[in-house]
């Protein structure tokens, strides 16, 4: 089992920025991705941005030239940097590890608020 902490939700104006973090309690064995989504009220959980183990990164496009999403191997951390934040931004955002050779191996943060919102 894999457990996920994030931090650095909150509130903040539209144009401003956030950065989230997740740590994660050990390393999934193999290729595996790290990344957040995020659920606004009434709405499906959507992706935001992955990245791999090896670099590769995925983004939504809604987010992207906006948001930037990095990780730490040896640390067993992931980081999304979020700008110019908009309105439409505003969810709870939750932290992902899977393993790209095990289904079964997916966890889930609890999740933290970020509101924009003027």
């Amino acid at each position: 089992q894999v457990q996920l902490v994030e931090s650095g939700g909150g509130s903040v104006q539209p144009g401003g920025s956030l950065r989230l973090s997740c740590a994660a309690s050990r390393s999934i064995f193999g290729r595996n991705v790290m990344g957040w989504y995020r659920q606004a009220p009434g709405k499906q959980r959507e992706l935001v941005a992955t990245i791999a183990n090896d670099g590769v990164t995925d983004y939504a496009d809604s987010v992207k030239g906006r948001f930037t999403i990095s990780r730490d191997n040896a640390k067993n951390t992931v980081t999304l940097q979020m700008n110019s934040l908009k309105p439409e931004d505003t969810a709870v955002y939750y932290c992902n590890a899977r393993s790209l050779v095990s289904a079964s191996a997916n966890y889930w943060g609890q999740g933290t608020q970020v509101t924009v919102s003027s």
